[in-house]
Order: C-alpha cells, then structure tokens, then sequence
C-alpha cells in the first residue's frame, strides 16, 4: 500500500482522511500470467495499480488476432478508462502477461470518492492529464506518421518492458507479422 500511495502523492497529495477512505475500498490480488483481468465486451468494474508484473492491453481485430496497444509495467495504474467514463463495456482486453500483483479497487467505491475528497480528484484529473494526454499524444503521432521500423527503435529505448515481452507481442503492438518483426530486426543488426 505504501508504494501505491507515494505514486499518487507524485501527482497530489493526500490527506489523511483521504488516505483512509481510500485504503478501505482497496484489496490486494493476484493474477496468474494469460490470466483476463478484463474482457472485451464487459463492463469495467475495477482500477488497478500494478506492483509487480507486466499487463497488456488488447483488442481482437476482424481476423480474430491480438492487437496490442499500450504495455503497463510496475507503478502504473490500469484500467479501462473509456469504459469507465462511458459507463459501457469496454473494447479492450487487459490481460496479466507475467504473474501480476495489484491493489485493486471498484469503480463505484473509487468514483464516489472523487466526489467527496478534493485531492483525490486532484490526483485523478493531474494522473489522466500527464498520462492520457501528454504521454498518449506522442505515440497517436508515431502510429500514424512513423514506419513499424522507427516505432521498434523507440521500442528498444525501454529495454526493460522490451526484454519482458513475447516477440508476437512486439509485432502484434507495431501491427506488423512476426515474419515482418524478423526483416526489421535484421536491418537493424
């Protein structure tokens, strides 16, 4: 709970009573690797804050194949947020690709909070806009004017999350096949 807390603290600070309140609607659980934390088509019903392990976030396209789009590692918090904003199923499969430990915590419980406490909306609105705006900007603007070659160069930057990964996993979050993900990494040797 401790390294949840300092996570939200780098946004906003939080009071004491926040803190309480919001401990009581927190639980931690595990997940076991290819494990669904979320499944397309169903209503969200938690936030997650990731203390150990590696998720996914997919979607299936018309063929059937996994589409990644965002990896989350340690100290990151997940969730479906279009889902939740919208209040509808979501599109997104969020899948625990390694064994995975979180703080969870309900939607319901979590949004009537952010009616009560101040800071806690503070943290939740400074949260959505340094990581659902500024860091998703970047990368709207790579999928659409950078090659799958230029994407994998950045990929290679985070060698952490790049060594946790499945190489279909790689290709399926450049939209290009595996054989594809081969010919690049040779160009690159």
């Amino acid at each position: 709970m401790k390294e949840f807390l300092e996570q939200i603290n780098l946004y906003y600070p939080l009071s004491e009573e926040t803190i309480t309140a919001l401990s009581k609607i927190c639980t931690e659980e595990s997940y076991p690797k290819n494990e669904l934390m979320l499944e397309s088509g169903t209503m969200s019903r938690y936030y997650y804050f990731l203390q150990s392990g590696l998720i996914g976030y997919y979607f299936n396209n018309e063929n059937g194949d996994s589409v990644y789009k965002i990896f989350f590692e340690e100290k990151s918090f997940v969730a479906s947020t279009s889902s939740i904003i919208k209040n509808e199923p979501s599109d997104f499969n969020i899948i625990a690709l390694e064994d995975c430990k979180v703080i969870q915590y309900p939607v319901k419980e979590y949004r009537e909070l952010l009616n009560k406490h101040h800071d806690l909306a503070m943290f939740h609105l400074h949260y959505l806009e340094k990581n659902w705006v500024v860091k998703k900007e970047p990368l709207e603007i790579s999928l659409k004017y950078e090659t799958a070659k230029q994407r994998y160069v950045s990929l290679l930057e985070n060698e952490s999350l790049y060594h946790r990964l499945k190489q279909h996993h790689i290709a399926s979050y450049l939209g290009v096949t595996p054989t594809q993900l081969s010919r690049i990494r040779k160009e690159l040797k």
